[in-house]
């Protein structure tokens, strides 16, 4: 599914609508006159998008003994789930849509749609007990649905008020468990657990919903869609039992469509540049998708643990991201990105402390599903000062800006927006994919799984100075999907940056440094336990609360016009466990970046760098004595050793996508002489407007 997606990337560019659209239907606006909707808007052509909505769902289950003439038990799963801005899940959904529409002469538009949708948390339970076979737990969850209907409406002047109705269809993962021991949450703790994974319904929908013309080719929507599926039946054996269950669905839908060209032609100019940006002087859209595949070859690896990287191995990773932003008054802005997620790092992201790819999560997939990553409000007070043009670009207005300046930011959004950012090394859907080459690995930034957290920073800018302070939510728990809801984890963050020319050349140099304070366990604590209570060491049981300090910096400089250098080097409190990031407690990286003009092409790009990772010594007896960490843990490390990487990547335009092949080589990884060394193949398409 996803390579498909890959390939049909406009569909995919336009990912996931989200809720700050909603304020763009029907205000005024200041688009350039050639590209705003008439009063005579023409609806005829092909358009693709996308949509954020939230669902409410209930399945009548019923279910019957092997044998029996009926059944035992009957009731209703409400699949409502409410949004929690900790764990980031709910019963919202993204998707995607592509239709075509047709105009009649009297402005009756008719058309038809396919789409398909991603539910974040569309999910439901129930206990149920009988004497025959004890106690269960019945378990129905929507994985993802999509329609293909027909349309059709009025479209007084840019407004296209429609109805619509036809085919739906859901694969749902329905699970029945039989009860050993008590559930904890709502979740199976024990027990013989039966599934059907990816079972299918089929049904019928139908709806009714506004679309506007915002430009000649983009438009927005609001929708209402009813789905009904028929009874299916799901028969467990073990249990002898059989369920029937039905599903209907609610959904409310905000949505953006992209329409190919002015009254349904093609834009010459669609598939070698992409589609442009919605820019309405207030609001902004801004896309992007990018597909990676990476393959570890074979290596020597005499002994595999639990977080071992695996040999002669591949994987891939696709995501789809909207930035969203409204102007809410002079220097005040609010963003709102939504993203879709699929795939796998390497070996589920364990094996190496510098793993291979930054667009791999510590969450991995094979379904596509929702997540809101960053929604927050930025402040900027001009404090005088020279004036400079800002390019639009993702979380950007176009615009401009004054030298000096105060930047206040609170939300949700990842630490690393705003702290260490090095032009040629940051971005892994862009530049390198290293995750101790786009962050320095030492550093141990608070985030959730996905790299994201609650927080706040101020950037003052000052001349060639900056001062950047910030205080961000740590996870619950170390390396957690769910962040601290009592924000009693946290950590401080302070950074100076110096800016300059260098014969011409402009550079900086920053210093970052993070204090973290929650529940950690230390590494002789852990092994001083394992050593009285037998077996491998766990630092989760030796977590009290404390702080874990560290400091990196960070360096970039234009060495000529197409050539520049970049360098990183940072510390971290080694005796205490990494929070949040990955297995590194010191480490070092440096690199060139080659822009294509220097050979006639100047959109493309040629960079390598090296990197060496390392750790403490008190870190290197835990892994020794069996201890696993974020990442790594291969079950022993008798000959330790340094982590080193080289990374290179030669990327160029290839039909409006940006092409991306890659080479990593990984001495000693894991920290292991004993296994390695690696060399890790990749190609990224990346597509942005």
């Amino acid at each position: 599914m996803v390579r498909v997606a890959a390939g049909v990337w406009v569909a995919i560019s336009v990912a996931a609508a989200g809720p700050a659209f909603a304020a763009d239907v029907g205000l005024p606006t200041k688009a350039p006159p050639s590209s705003t909707a008439s009063s005579a808007y023409d609806w005829t052509g092909f358009y693709v998008g996308a949509h954020l909505g939230y669902s409410a769902a209930e399945s009548n289950w019923s279910a019957t003994q092997a044998g029996a003439a009926t059944p035992s038990l009957a009731g209703t799963i409400d699949l409502f789930q409410s949004y929690d801005v900790f764990k980031g899940t709910g019963s919202y959904l993204l998707g995607l849509q592509a239709g075509y529409n047709y105009m009649l002469p009297n402005r009756v538009v008719v058309g038809v749609e396919a789409d398909a949708s991603f539910p974040s948390f569309l999910f439901g339970s129930v206990g149920l007990s009988t004497p025959l076979i004890g106690q269960a737990i019945y378990q129905d969850q929507t994985e993802f649905s999509g329609t293909v209907r027909g349309r059709i409406g009025y479209a007084p002047g840019n407004w296209l008020f429609y109805a619509t109705g036809g085919f739906a269809y859901t694969y749902d993962q329905i699970t029945r468990a039989q009860m050993i021991g008590t559930p904890v949450g709502g979740t199976v703790t024990a027990g013989t657990t039966e599934q059907l994974f990816m079972a299918p319904r089929v049904g019928a929908a139908v709806g009714v919903g506004a679309e506007v013309a915002l430009t000649h080719n983009w438009l927005a929507r609001f929708e209402y869609l009813y789905t009904g599926y028929g009874s299916r039946g799901f028969i467990f054996p073990d249990s002898a039992q059989r369920f029937d269950a039905d599903l209907k669905e609610h959904t409310l839908r905000v949505g953006l469509d992209y329409k190919f060209g002015d009254s349904g032609g093609i834009d010459p100019d669609l598939f070698t540049k992409g589609p442009t940006a919605l820019d309405l002087d207030r609001f902004a859209v801004h896309g992007q998708t990018t597909f990676i595949g990476q393959y570890a070859g074979p290596f020597h690896a005499p002994y595999h643990g639990q977080n071992s990287l695996d040999s002669n191995a591949g994987r891939e990773t696709w995501d789809a991201t909207l930035a969203l932003g409204w102007k809410i008054w002079q220097g005040g802005e609010i963003w709102v990105d939504p993203e879709i997620d699929q795939g796998y790092g390497l070996s589920n992201t364990l094996g190496i402390a510098g793993f291979t790819s930054g667009a791999a999560f510590k969450v991995g997939s094979s379904v596509p599903y929702p997540r809101i990553q960053r929604y927050f409000l930025r402040q900027t007070i001009d404090l005088g000062g020279d004036t400079s043009k800002v390019e639009a670009d993702f979380n950007q207005f176009a615009g401009s800006e004054t030298a000096n300046r105060l930047v206040l930011t609170i939300g949700k959004y990842s630490a690393s927006d705003v702290f260490d950012t090095n032009k040629y090394s940051q971005n892994p859907r862009k530049d390198f994919m290293n995750w101790s080459l786009i962050d320095a690995g030492s550093w141990d930034y608070a985030a959730d799984a996905w790299g994201y957290a609650y927080g706040a920073s101020a950037e003052w800018y000052q001349g060639p100075w900056t001062f950047r302070g910030g205080i961000f939510d740590l996870s619950i728990v170390p390396n957690s999907t769910e962040l601290d809801p009592t924000f009693s984890q946290f950590q401080w963050l302070g950074e100076i940056e110096r800016r300059y020319d260098l014969w011409g050349h402009p550079g900086k140099i920053a210093v970052t440094g993070f204090l973290s304070r929650g529940r950690m366990g230390n590494f002789d604590d852990a092994i001083a336990l394992a050593q009285i209570t037998g077996g491998a060491p766990d630092v989760s049981q030796v977590r009290i609360y404390r702080s874990r300090p560290g400091i990196d910096m960070n360096l970039e400089q234009e060495l000529t016009s197409g050539v520049a250098l970049f360098a990183r080097a940072g510390k971290a409190d080694g005796s205490i466990e990494p929070y949040e990031y990955t297995d590194i407690d010191y480490t070092a990286s440096a690199g060139l970046s080659f822009n294509g003009k220097n050979w006639g092409r100047p959109d493309d790009t040629f960079a390598f760098a090296g990197i060496v990772n390392g750790l403490s010594a008190s870190h290197i007896a835990y892994f020794n004595a069996g201890g696993l960490g974020i990442l790594v843990g291969d079950g022993q490390l008798p000959n330790p050793s340094t982590e080193k990487i080289i990374e290179t990547y030669y990327q160029f335009p290839l039909h409006g996508l940006i092409m991306t092949l890659d080479y990593q080589f990984v001495v000693d990884p894991g920290y292991n002489r004993e296994r390695g060394p690696v060399s890790v193949f990749a190609s990224r398409l990346h597509a942005e407007f």
